[in-house]
C-alpha cells in the first residue's frame, strides 16, 4: 500500500504534457517580424539622414550605415533606391495630418465659420512644417530635383490639399484654391528660407515674434478673401431674386 500511495504521489507531480508546437509557423512569424523591423529601421534611417544632412546625405551606402544593416537588405526589401524613396514618401509620415493642423480644435470644425476654419488649417500647416525637419528637407529637395521620392511627395501633398479643400462651402466662384496656395506657399518659402537667412523684409524668421507677424498677415488676408466672397455671394443671390421676380412679373 505504501508503494502504491508513493506511486500515486509521483504520478500527481509529473508535469503536464506540453502541446505540440508548430516550429515552422513560429519561425515564419519570427521571420516576418524581423523583416518588418528591418524595413522600419531602413525607413527611419532615410528620415534621420534627410533631417541631418538633407538630400545630399542620401544614398544606398549611407542609408545602410545609418540603419546598421547590409545594403543587400535594401535591395531585398525595397528593390532599389527609387522604390525605397517611394516607400518612404508613402509610409514615412512625411506630411502633417488634419488632426495635427487643427492643434486640438478638430471637434470644433463642424461649427466653425469658413473663414475661421481656413485660418486654422492654413496657419496650422505653417506651424507643422516648422516642427518637421524631415518634411522641410523633402520640400527643399522637391524644388531642386525630380525623382521617385519628390514625385510621390508631391502626389501625397496634392491628395491631402484637395481633401482639405472639400471642407469649404460653396463660395460662389471665389477661388479658394488659388488663395490658399499663395498663403501656404508663402509660409513654406519663408520656412525654408530661414535656414539660410535670419531676416526677410525686416522680419526675423527665426523668432517667435517674427512668425506671429507672418501668421497675423495670413489671417488678415484669409479674412479679406472670405469677406469679399461673402459680398459676391450676397450680390449673386440678390441678382437671382431680382431676375426671378422680373420673370414672374412679365
Amino acid at each position: 500500500m505504501a508503494i502504491s500511495i508513493e506511486n500515486t504521489r509521483r504520478r500527481r507531480t509529473l508535469p503536464a504534457a506540453k502541446p505540440a508546437v508548430n516550429t515552422g509557423r513560429a519561425n515564419r512569424a519570427i521571420g516576418h517580424r524581423d523583416r518588418e523591423e528591418t524595413r522600419q529601421r531602413i525607413l527611419a534611417a532615410v528620415g534621420r539622414l534627410l533631417a541631418r544632412k538633407g538630400s545630399k546625405g542620401l544614398g544606398i551606402n549611407a542609408i545602410a550605415r545609418e540603419a546598421k544593416v547590409d545594403k543587400v537588405l535594401i535591395y531585398r526589401y525595397f528593390g532599389g533606391i527609387g522604390e525605397l524613396y517611394r516607400a518612404f514618401a508613402l509610409e514615412g509620415n512625411t506630411f502633417p495630418s488634419l488632426e495635427e493642423l487643427a492643434e486640438g480644435r478638430l471637434p470644433e470644425f463642424p461649427n466653425l465659420q469658413p473663414a475661421e476654419l481656413a485660418k486654422v488649417i492654413i496657419v496650422g500647416f505653417g506651424r507643422a512644417i516648422r516642427r518637421r525637419p524631415i518634411t522641410r528637407e523633402m520640400m527643399r529637395w522637391e524644388l531642386q530635383e525630380r525623382n521617385e521620392l519628390t514625385e510621390e511627395m508631391a502626389k501625397e501633398r496634392e491628395r491631402q490639399a484637395l481633401q482639405w479643400l472639400t471642407l469649404a462651402p460653396d463660395l460662389h466662384g471665389a477661388d479658394l484654391p488659388a488663395v490658399a496656395s499663395i498663403l501656404v506657399a508663402g509660409q513654406v518659402y519663408l520656412t525654408l528660407r530661414s535656414k539660410t537667412t535670419d531676416k526677410y523684409n525686416g522680419i526675423d524668421l527665426n523668432s517667435e515674434d517674427g512668425w506671429k507677424r507672418i501668421e497675423a498677415a495670413v489671417a488678415l488676408l484669409s479674412d479679406l478673401f472670405f469677406q469679399n466672397a461673402t459680398k459676391k455671394g450676397k450680390k449673386a443671390s440678390s441678382n437671382r431674386r431680382k431676375g426671378l421676380a422680373k420673370g414672374l412679373g412679365s
